[in-house]
């Protein structure tokens, strides 16, 4: 089972490009495969809007997941994952252009993780419906696909048009298309359908949801004419200090409940940036017997 590590920039308060290298060549260096970065455009003020009830407002920084990776391809060698991108949100040319750059600069380093967000704030200064963000991630999942693949390509779609029309370079090698999402039945199928694999959210745990939600996705592959198989799953571990020796228990936990990989999360744990956040990482490496 691989092992990747959250990266905490929903609590840096202060940007140091230095820091940021520094954090995750430490991370590469504690036995991590990988890097998982969560996406959010904008933030809400919420003092403007009485009631918000968002997981974050315009007080939590998020740098853009694909120009972070950019930047550190030259620094690692960890697998990029994006946990998860709002596709529906971007345009999806657009989106496979920079995903194939990245591939280039990070060759067989990216895994795009995908999903349909929470909030309409940024859908609306994005210009996009909220309300068709399913339909539209449906339709784009495909395409990406096919932009990748193919030299030039013609689609009719709902929400996109391409007459004759190709992006270049093209990935050398398969990008995989992962979907975040929760345990509804609508989303599970989606997994099962379109995806190379699934991100839980992180309340799905095994035995909470998790085996059910993951029978249910491998069901959908199979009527879907997909190989359940071939599909992968990724849990996640939240490690506040109080729960660090937990770690390789739950790990074991994600494993027998047949993840290929597990993410360790180390935010809202009370840690400070960098260092802090680094400590509860590098605890739970030495737990798992990583490095």
């Amino acid at each position: 089972m691989r092992y990747g590590a959250v990266f905490p920039q929903a609590e840096i308060d202060r940007f140091d490009p230095d820091e940021v290298v520094a954090f995750v060549q430490r991370v590469e260096e504690a036995g991590y495969d990988h890097l998982l970065v969560y996406d959010h455009v904008l933030g809400a003020d919420a003092a403007a809007r009485p009631g918000w009830r968002g997981f974050y407002d315009s007080d939590d920084p998020f740098l853009e997941p694909l120009v972070l990776f950019s930047y550190l391809a030259r620094s690692c060698t960890l697998e990029f994952t994006t946990g998860v991108m709002i596709l529906p949100q971007r345009q999806t040319a657009l989106v496979a252009k920079q995903v194939a750059t990245l591939e280039g600069l990070a060759p067989g380093r990216v895994r795009l993780g995908v999903g349909i967000g929470w909030n309409p704030v940024e859908y609306q200064a994005l210009g996009v419906d909220f309300a068709e963000r399913v339909a539209r991630i449906e339709e784009q999942i495909p395409l990406l696909r096919r932009l990748w693949a193919e030299p030039t390509l013609t689609h009719a779609g709902r929400y996109d048009t391409i007459h004759a029309a190709g992006i270049h370079p093209r990935p050398a090698g398969t990008v995989p298309i992962w979907i975040g999402c929760g345990a509804h039945p609508k989303a599970l199928s989606r997994v099962g359908r379109l995806a190379d694999g699934w991100l839980p959210m992180p309340d799905i745990q095994p035995q909470n949801g998790l085996e059910e939600a993951w029978a249910a996705v491998r069901a959908a592959a199979g009527e879907a004419g997909r190989d359940p198989a071939a599909l992968g799953l990724e849990g996640q571990i939240w490690v506040p200090p109080d729960r660090v020796a937990k770690v390789a228990e739950r790990a074991a936990g994600w494993r027998h409940a047949g993840a290929t990989a597990v993410v360790i999360n180390p935010l809202r744990a009370g840690a400070r940036w960098p260092d802090g956040h680094l400590d509860l990482l590098l605890q739970a490496a030495d737990s798992l017997g990583l490095g």
